[in-house]
């Protein structure tokens, strides 16, 4: 009787190290299991770590036993491969790097999988209110801060541009930031003469509209989206609707794809059952707290990934229990 304590104590241990290593999540068939998963975002001042933030607070207020940690990143190009060596458990992706990743495009593909869409992300520049640049074709040759190194904003950029026939380091003067929030500041004193970005809502966006002189926005016109379009169709028409950001009275027509919460291959099926179940009932939470996080849904989740087959068995499974999938 007296070694009982020490086998408590032991199985206490086991127990707790297990919630506590994101690579060996605990079944969710017992709800008050506790549950800690990583979830790789960005650099500091860009639309990632707001979101995660958001993202990880709405879940695990929704879902006391789960504990969501955000991790800063490098963005994109980093989370991919910590995810692939299992040092993350869920991060947050863009479109574009995502896409290379699944089609294996200068690389083996990917066997990560999709947990849910976050938002949908038309690509524009932003410039000051008093800037004589109007259009693309006129920031030609001028110093252009395109986002972080590891940010998959760098890689949207790239697309456009290319598909205007207009390379990215050879034709400006880019720029690539060790921080997205440095972004705006560079624009308002001068030393770069507009910053390129995404998404709605999107920090660098926001801070620019908000600064005393004001910013507007440069995007592709209607022939150029066709163009774009034309040589990279897996770039899809999106809309900036008028008053997304402050100043902002007329819609704005771009091209994008969306981003994503990606997980790494061992996560297993429960555990994303249950991350799914708990963000559907937690959805309209989510976009009262973000107004970009209205367009994390099932059912955009279906609708924009590349192929069903990339969400995550999990999710499929408890998104055939609500009949968003067949």
């Amino acid at each position: 009787m007296k070694m009982m304590p020490l086998l408590c104590a032991a199985l206490l241990t086991v127990t707790m190290a297990a919630a506590q290593e994101g690579a060996k999540p605990m079944s969710t068939t017992t709800p008050d299991t506790g549950l800690s998963l990583s979830l790789g975002t960005a650099t500091p001042g860009g639309g990632f770590p707001l979101y995660g933030d958001a993202f990880a607070e709405v879940m695990n207020k929704a879902d006391p036993s789960l504990t969501l940690a955000t991790r800063n990143t490098k963005g994109s190009t980093e989370n991919i491969p910590l995810l692939e060596a299992g040092q993350l458990d869920l991060a947050l992706v863009a479109g574009e790097p995502a896409y290379e990743a699944f089609k294996g495009i200068g690389r083996a593909p990917t066997k990560l999988k999709i947990i849910t869409a976050l938002y949908s992300n038309p690509g524009m520049f932003v410039v000051r209110a008093d800037s004589p640049y109007k259009t693309i074709r006129d920031l030609v040759g001028k110093p252009i801060a395109f986002g972080a190194k590891g940010s998959g904003l760098v890689i949207l950029s790239r697309y456009v541009l290319d598909g205007l026939g207009l390379d990215q380091d050879k034709d400006f003067q880019s720029v690539y930031l060790d921080r997205a929030g440095d972004g705006p500041a560079m624009v308002q004193d001068g030393r770069v003469a507009a910053l390129w970005g995404a998404g709605l809502g999107w920090p660098g966006f926001k801070a620019m509209s908000e600064s005393p002189g004001g910013a507007r926005f440069i995007a592709p016109d209607a022939a150029e989206i066709a163009q774009i379009r034309a040589k990279h169709a897996f770039l899809k028409p999106m809309l900036v609707e008028a008053n997304s950001y402050p100043n902002q009275p007329a819609p704005i027509a771009s091209v994008g794809s969306w981003s994503y919460i990606l997980a790494r291959e061992t996560l297993p099926d429960d555990v994303a059952y249950r991350l799914a179940k708990t963000l559907h009932g937690a959805e309209a939470t989510l976009g009262a707290r973000l107004a970009q996080a209205k367009e994390t849904t099932a059912n955009n989740t279906v609708a924009s990934a590349p192929d069903v087959a990339l969400i995550h068995p999990g999710v499929l499974k408890y998104y055939k229990v609500i009949g968003v999938v067949r």
